[in-house]
């Protein structure tokens, strides 16, 4: 995994307070989620693209905050939506 080729990480914010616990939009709705994704932006917690609801990518398109980071304990990859490439 390497940084280069991605302009979107100086987005990256530090210290992001994450918003939830879990997938902030399922909680809302009552529903479940597979795994957890954190926006390195703005914190907001969504489902991956595995869980029917895809909160994380539907946050991605809504906002435009370009870079995800896993929120499952042992993961430490980031994701850059727009360049569609993993991040060290």
């Amino acid at each position: 995994m390497s940084n280069s080729g991605c302009k979107h990480v100086k987005l990256i914010q530090e210290h992001v307070k994450p918003s939830a616990d879990g997938c902030e939009d399922c909680l809302k709705i009552g529903d479940s989620w597979v795994h957890l994704r954190l926006c390195l932006i703005c914190g907001h917690v969504g489902c991956c693209d595995s869980s029917k609801n895809k909160h994380a990518t539907k946050h991605f398109h809504s906002t435009e905050h370009p870079i995800i980071q896993s929120y499952e304990p042992a993961e430490h990859w980031k994701w850059c939506y727009v360049d569609e490439i993993f991040l060290s």
